[in-house]
């Protein structure tokens, strides 16, 4: 028997056989790779259908922060295609920070709208996808329900605003009628003159107070320095202090820190916890003015170590009108809660009788 040719004839059937396999195996991965790419294909089309159908923005991010893929409602938004943009420097010129946090500004053929923006990874780590949703109206209908709030409140409290005007001008007028006397010295006359225009200004005061109550809104945006706002208000109200035999000490760890809001308003509001405190201790009492920075808050207190304050007029104290002073508007603390509100923060109040009394504002850092 010849045994290489048998050999040759195995090798042969053998390397035939193992054509047949691949064949095969490449007919399956041929078949199973179209099938993928059907599959691709349908997924496709239903993300964009469905990205097409979401009322919100959606923008989809290489690693890079370029924009792989956006929705119409995205573009629309924008006004321009959106492809191949650097999304970081596209929203620095287009979206504009405002005084509530993860809400933005948008300015669209003129008209200013707001909206809320979310950034989430790829667990590939490829990317990010952004959503982006209008909420121009519901921040309408919150403006709209506080100005009704704050309105309902004014309703409520009419009768006693009226005798807070009455009795002022009530004072006033019988002031301003014995000046008109002829017998009055001059010195007479110039001490009545004063307290008549202490009453008018008192008057002012409670007519101005009662127009920011009911507006209650912020005008103005822009940053600035917490330590120096800080450091300013300090020295505004260190005479006041001083005055009346008080010590007023500050302490600022913010350092360079900036917030953005309405300086005028949180300042109004600051210097009103201020004057609160100056008003309510007696000669040798010590105030302490504090501002720090947690995260994104920016907070600032205002620490007394005076009498305290009653756990039952505590719920009362920001009710619009609810004063505990003759010369009070009753709508200081008020107005100081809305300003901290719209900023994205609110005061609160920690007093035990005996122990002082402490009053925080915060606010948030914005963007």
């Amino acid at each position: 028997m010849n045994l290489p040719a048998i050999e040759d004839r195995l090798d042969a059937r053998q390397l035939a056989e193992a054509f047949r396999q691949f064949s095969e195996a490449s007919e399956a991965l041929t078949g199973a790779y179209a099938g993928l790419q059907t599959q691709v294909g349908q997924l496709t089309e239903r993300l964009s259908v469905l990205m097409g159908a979401l009322p919100a923005g959606v923008v989809v991010l290489d690693r890079d922060g370029r924009v792989v893929q956006a929705n119409r409602v995205v573009e629309a938004m924008f006004g321009a295609p959106l492809a191949g943009v650097d999304w970081a420097g596209f929203c620095t010129d287009r979206l504009a920070a405002t005084e509530t946090p993860g809400e933005w500004q948008l300015d669209i053929a003129g008209e200013l709208r707001r909206v809320t923006r979310v950034d989430a990874a790829l667990e590939s780590g490829e990317g990010h996808i952004v959503l982006l949703n209008d909420v121009t109206d519901a921040h309408h209908m919150r403006l709209a329900a506080e100005r009704n709030e704050r309105l309902a409140a004014m309703g409520e409290m009419v009768a006693g605003l009226a005798h807070q005007l009455r009795t002022p001008l009530a004072a006033a007028l019988l002031y301003t009628a014995t000046l008109v006397q002829q017998e009055m010295g001059p010195a007479d006359r110039e001490r009545i003159g004063n307290r008549a225009m202490e009453r008018l200004r008192h008057l002012e005061k409670l007519i101005r107070d009662m127009l920011l109550f009911a507006r209650g809104e912020t005008l103005g945006r822009e940053p600035f320095g917490i330590c120096e706002l800080v450091a300013e208000l300090t020295q505004t109200l260190e005479p006041l202090a001083r005055a009346k035999g008080l010590e007023l000490a500050a302490a600022c760890a913010c350092g360079d820190t900036r917030v953005v809001g309405d300086r005028k308003a949180i300042a109004g509001a600051l210097t009103n916890l201020l004057e609160n405190a100056v008003q309510a201790l007696e000669a040798g009492g010590a105030i302490r003015f504090e501002a720090e920075q947690e995260g994104a808050v920016a907070r600032f207190s205002v620490i007394d170590n005076g009498r305290g304050i009653d756990p039952a007029l505590q719920t009362r104290l920001f009710e619009p009108f609810f004063t505990t002073r003759s010369d009070g508007t009753g709508l200081g603390l008020a107005i100081a809660r809305g300003v901290a509100r719209a900023h994205g923060g609110d005061i609160g109040i920690q007093s035990e009788p005996g122990h002082g009394t402490t009053f925080t504002l915060t606010l948030a850092m914005g963007a």
